[in-house]
């Protein structure tokens, strides 16, 4: 690359950096790419580093030594969090998203960027010394979500089918007890799509009893894998048998009156870390 300006240097480096979450990244590389001494680099990194943690938006930190070098990690100050969720839980309240049997409808709001974006950071937030391999989900509305949080986390996503695919090979398939209505369901990985002994970060967009979460636990013993964190966006307030007990969620649905039209929702334990 041509050498830029100090100004121009500072923004391509900004964006080589956003770009490359949790990725370590010597000082090397950066002189190389800007034609640059070392020195003009780390006083470069100084001021990026001001910035982004002052706008809340992440941390630089720095690796000492010759295997060093910088990494940024995403991050969502409390404030901002605080005014996100609020913003999602006055959204949820609306009576228009009352469903037959009490359901909310909720995936418009995951069908928007902009959403997904604040969710995503907002996970890679509360997980990020997590040290998981990659994230998984279930089919189908979890997916935007753990793609979401994949793009803050730099990791690979994971998908848990409902049923074997021709095109996934090989697979294992495990029966489990679905937490929302008691019912056997069935559920099924790749056998290529995770390695054994990974440490998976597990991240949902509801959950009721837990019971879809644990059949992803239990299907995990099977890869001999181990779970670094559950993430859910919407958790049920209304059970009290809650199928697993350590994890995060954004916002918390407390109740659902049909003949009235309320809904009651608030954040969720991600406020209680």
């Amino acid at each position: 690359m041509k050498k830029l300006k100090r100004s121009s240097r500072l923004v391509e480096m900004t964006h080589y950096l956003l770009s490359r979450p949790h990725q370590l990244i010597p000082l090397t590389t950066f002189a190389e790419r800007y034609n640059s001494a070392k020195s003009s680099i780390s006083e470069d990194l100084v001021i990026i580093k001001e910035v982004v943690e002052q706008e809340g938006i992440g941390e630089l930190n720095t690796v000492a030594g010759a295997a060093g070098g910088v990494k940024y990690m995403p991050k969502m100050s409390e404030q901002a969090a605080i005014a996100f969720v609020e913003s999602i839980c006055e959204e949820l309240r609306q009576p228009d998203r009352i469903l037959p049997g009490g359901y909310l409808y909720m995936s418009d709001i995951l069908g928007q960027p902009s959403i997904l974006n604040e969710i995503g950071r907002m996970f890679a937030t509360v997980f990020a010394n997590c040290e998981a391999d990659c994230i998984m989900t279930v089919e189908t509305k979890g997916i935007p979500l753990a793609h979401a949080t994949a793009s803050f986390l730099n990791l690979p996503v994971i998908i848990v089918r409902s049923d074997n695919k021709v095109t996934e090979g090989s697979a294992v398939s495990i029966n489990y007890v679905s937490g929302s209505n008691k019912r056997i369901q069935t559920m099924s990985l790749s056998r290529r799509a995770l390695k054994e002994e990974s440490k998976v970060l597990i991240i949902d967009d509801f959950m009721r009893a837990g019971g879809t979460i644990q059949g992803m636990k239990d299907l995990l013993k099977e890869f001999n894998a181990s779970v670094s964190g559950v993430g859910v966006f919407v958790e049920s307030g209304e059970v009290d048998d809650l199928l697993i007990e350590d994890y995060v969620s954004l916002a918390k649905l407390s109740g659902v009156d049909s003949k009235t039209k309320q809904v009651i929702v608030g954040p969720g334990s991600y406020f209680q870390q």
